[in-house]
């Protein structure tokens, strides 16, 4: 049989995609892209906002018109507050945000049968690390370790502690190991990621910090490059980045969650530090790993933001210096605290004020990019794109190359000039 898989949202999902793809190859099926006809579709889904569950209806909508004989399944996070939603749309299987196997028998068997079927769980109640093959198809230059699951932050905006559940950590021994599988098999690089990676150890024997994980995970893979997924900031102190500037694979790129410069928004917001701690990690960063790149998110327009609370959050990013943002509008998210305060704000409003974020977050990409002309990196390289090969420095910067199969190539690299989403570099022989 032949699927193909839609996949929305963060890394962890991602991830989950690749799993399923390794499942089902494994089991000797074939994967084809999401526009071929194909046995079933896959639809991965995010909720993380209202505007995440509008997506996933549209993708849902798209791929019934253009494949109206083929089975429809949906997992992900949406399906756990939304099971309801899909049932109405008319999809034969639906998986919650775990049980991946159990979902994609479901969906093999939707196939041969023309059944339906549904396994969507209380996420609430989970209490285990669930197991999944890491690495998706061989012709990807990247793959991701999962090493944690769930989330107990209960942000005010947020519904995925709902949809993801507590904090269940994987084993070290088995993250070494799948990392160690994946560069037996080729990979350049490995993602670690998870939904709040920071909290790894929590429920573990001995509650170990996540940097005992990570210095275990460059060390079983010296010739792999090792790349972090998102950080919370708290985690950022002197022993954290004196452990781990000692890993020579470590990417310096590192990407700590921030949502707001203000702090009164981030009380609103219920983050759990202040803009001082942030900077004081921000600092500690760039101090110990001289040329990182430090990224972040950022919502604007939250319930209540006032113009000049926003322009605290403008300041604070200046001082920041990030070498690349994610700026999201608001999006009203039923079922969170923050859905039900006073203060919204209209769409213009929104619109407006991500209009001044993106100028300064360009603004701030390109000094980044610039101060690395005449920088010699090492670029792993992907895939072509109108006659440049592309990949990404050890600071996640995108760089553009003239050269001839350099597929999963690592090379040096020296940067000549910026372009509008990276840098332009000559390769050194």
């Amino acid at each position: 049989m032949k699927f193909a898989f839609y996949t929305l949202g963060c890394k962890t999902n991602q991830y989950e995609t690749q799993a399923m793809e390794r499942l089902l190859l494994d089991a000797g099926h074939e994967i084809g892209a999401f526009e071929e006809n194909c046995d079933a579709y896959i639809i991965n889904t995010c909720s993380v906002t209202a505007v995440a569950d509008k997506k996933n209806r549209a993708v849902i909508r798209r791929c019934r018109k253009a494949h109206p004989e083929a089975v429809l399944a949906v997992c992900g996070c949406y399906p756990q507050h939304a099971a309801q939603t899909l049932r109405d749309m008319g999809i034969q299987v639906i998986g919650g945000s775990g049980h991946r196997e159990d979902f994609l028998k479901l969906v093999t068997e939707a196939v041969q049968n023309c059944t339906c079927g549904e396994n969507v769980d209380d996420a609430l109640r989970r209490r285990e690390f669930e197991v999944l093959p890491a690495g998706g198809l061989e012709s990807r230059t990247r793959a991701m370790v999962k090493v944690q699951d769930g989330c107990v932050n209960f942000c005010s905006y947020c519904i995925i502690p709902y949809t993801r559940g507590p904090i269940r950590s994987a084993p070290l021994e088995l993250a070494v190991a799948q990392c160690t599988d994946l560069a037996r098999r080729g990979y350049r690089e490995i993602v670690v990621t998870g939904i709040e990676i920071a909290s790894w150890g929590a429920d573990l024997p001995g509650k170990p910090p996540v940097t005992d994980l990570i210095e275990a995970l460059c060390a079983a893979v010296p010739r792999v490059r090792v790349r972090l997924g998102s950080l919370e900031p708290r985690i950022v102190t002197e022993d954290f980045c004196l452990r781990l500037k000692a890993c020579p694979n470590l990417c310096p790129q590192f990407h700590l969650s921030m949502q707001s410069g203000c702090d009164a928004v981030l009380q609103r917001m219920k983050r759990k530090y202040d803009t001082a701690r942030y900077l004081e990690s921000v600092k500690l960063l760039k101090t110990h790993f001289p040329g990182c790149a430090v990224t972040t998110d950022m919502i604007v327009a939250f319930p209540g933001e006032t113009e000049a609370e926003f322009a605290q959050s403008l300041d604070f990013i200046r001082k920041c210096g990030f070498a690349d943002m994610h700026i999201f509008p608001y999006s009203r998210r039923p079922g969170t605290p923050a859905d039900k305060m006073s203060g919204q704000h209209s769409n213009e409003t929104k619109e407006t004020r991500s209009r001044a974020a993106i100028a300064v977050a360009e603004e701030m990409s390109r000094v980044y990019r610039e101060n690395l002309i005449g920088t010699t990196q090492a670029v792993l390289f992907e895939e072509q794109s109108g006659g440049f090969y592309t990949g990404h420095a050890p600071n996640y910067v995108k760089v553009y190359a003239k050269g001839e199969k350099l597929h999963n190539e690592i090379r040096n690299v020296r940067i000549t000039e910026v372009c509008q989403d990276g840098v332009l570099a000559v390769i050194e022989e």
